[in-house]
């Protein structure tokens, strides 16, 4: 009796803690969705999540999702602005940026937000993550997020950063920050020269070149994520910018042969597509695409780019492409205006309209500016085939038949067929002018020329029609000022 009794007394003692227990899981549930430090890396899928949050980072409004690729561009003369709109860029393209201006501010802050995130993922990646991960996958992880730190860097580097030609890379660069900040702290870190910073940007290339995957299981995949081809491309870009014409070669050779046709031999089989157009038409998959920004309605920044260079309803607009016409094409000093711009280059009459009541040339490279669809290229194989033709030009200094090869693929490609001979061109200097007119016209509106500007020393050409100045590479407003924002919380950093 005394031992039921016992079992009866402990039995009850038993429910009524875990009624307990179950009334405290009640009244302080623990979130299904909540996920803390301690099981953020808990799992493969988790880690894996972490890596698409990564992505979402780069193309944030106000870096590839729309911003930091306008800014680029609207700065560089190739477009005019219709109504001089300071909360839509009109600053930046009036050359009169300062440490306060929002532009500055916003793409700053993004970019090194994109950056942080990385740099704590990547802190917990290392302690935690080789528990639930295999080699490959951990690895691989890993060069993602670097990839995309060092797509994030070069972008700041180009609008906040002397060109590397100034000095060779001796002028200050950016704050190389790449430790995790999860909260308040000591911000002081001082400006890496551009030579750092451009050494960093290519060890994490090279380190995602050697970890990611060759390719994946869907052209989607192979377009909207990192892959071994997509470091290569990156590492092209980033030696041209630095004039390291023999690297942009080795690197190009890896996924550019040695003749037509010019496709990749390993991994995604990147290459031209017979014509522009289909890079910019749904699926936005194609095998140009190298690495792109995918967007749908579901999942859009807080602005789209279509939205600034399309003209709303009564300038030609349609229900789908009804933008706001903030961005024009520059009729006087933009590549509009060049006469190596034929009137039938497909490129002029795809991807041109001119306004049935305003008269303006618009860009409809893009074609939806609501519901937002479009893919924002970051890199596509013809900037490689380009990049690479440029180089062989200048390290050989000769009108070298292969660059001239790679070069008529992209002009044929638009132009009918048609292809230049080394004898229409008078001098070396001539052609590689031509090149990058040829530049100018195929990535018009990507955001690729602000950087060409750069590292080739050239002046931002004025806009006579807002009495907007030419801007010299020695005057202090040819690169964006550090924000005040950095300045404020970085007691190491001045504006010279």
């Amino acid at each position: 009796m005394k031992n039921n009794l016992k079992y009866i007394l402990c039995s009850s003692l038993l429910v009524l803690s875990l009624a307990s227990c179950k009334k405290n899981e009640w009244l302080n549930p623990n979130p299904l969705t909540l996920i803390t430090d301690e099981t953020a890396f808990g799992s493969a899928e988790r880690i894996g999540n972490q890596v698409n949050g990564l992505y979402v980072n780069l193309k944030a409004t106000n870096l590839y999702g729309s911003w930091g690729v306008l800014l680029s561009d609207v700065r560089t003369g190739e477009f005019h602005s219709s109504n001089m709109n300071g909360a839509t860029g009109a600053i930046v393209f009036s050359m009169l940026t300062q440490a306060t201006t929002s532009d500055v501010e916003d793409v700053w802050a993004a970019g090194y937000l994109a950056i942080n995130k990385v740099n704590v993922f990547l802190e917990g990646l290392e302690s935690k993550g080789k528990a639930v991960l295999s080699e490959e996958q951990f690895n691989q992880y890993n060069a993602e997020a670097r990839l995309i730190r060092a797509t994030s860097y070069y972008l700041l580097l180009q609008l906040y950063a002397r060109p590397f030609w100034d000095g060779k890379g001796s002028m200050p660069g950016l704050p190389l920050r790449l430790k995790g900040n999860v909260g308040p702290g000591n911000y002081d870190l001082k400006r890496s020269s551009v030579a750092e910073t451009y050494k960093q940007i290519l060890d994490d290339l090279d380190f995602a070149e050697k970890n990611l995957p060759s390719n994946y299981s869907s052209a989607a995949l192979n377009t909207t994520r990192a892959h071994k081809n997509t470091a290569i491309a990156l590492k092209t870009r980033v030696y041209l910018s630095m004039g390291e014409y023999d690297k942009v070669i080795t690197e190009a050779d890896k996924i550019v042969p040695a003749a037509a046709p010019f496709v990749a031999p390993t991994g995604v089989a990147n290459k031209l597509m017979g014509s522009v157009t289909e890079v910019f038409k749904a699926p936005y998959t194609s095998d140009e695409s190298i690495f792109s920004m995918p967007f749908s309605s579901n999942d859009a920044p807080g602005s789209s780019l279509p939205r600034y260079y399309m003209p709303g309803l009564t300038d030609g607009g349609t229900p789908t492409s009804n933008g706001a016409g903030e961005y024009s094409l520059n009729v006087v000093e933009g590549i509009f205006a060049s006469n190596t711009w034929a009137a039938d280059d497909d490129r002029r009459t795809s991807f041109v309209k001119v306004g049935k009541q305003s008269g303006r040339p618009w860009l409809f490279k893009f074609y939806q500016a609501s519901p937002y669809l479009d893919y924002i290229p970051v890199i596509r194989y013809a900037e490689v085939v380009l990049n690479l033709s440029e180089a062989l030009a200048r390290s050989k200094k000769s009108i070298d038949s292969r660059s001239l090869a790679l070069f008529n693929a992209i002009y044929s490609r638009s132009n009918q067929g048609k292809t230049y001979a080394s004898s229409d061109f008078g001098t070396l200097d001539t052609y590689l002018d031509r090149i990058i007119e040829e530049r100018r016209i195929e990535f018009l509106g990507e955001g690729i020329r602000n950087g060409d500007i750069m590292r080739l020393g050239q002046t931002i050409p004025s806009k006579v029609k807002q009495s907007i100045p030419a801007v010299a590479p020695t005057e202090p407003n040819y690169i964006f000022p550090i924000p005040n924002s950095e300045l404020t919380l970085n007691n190491l950093i001045k504006n010279d």
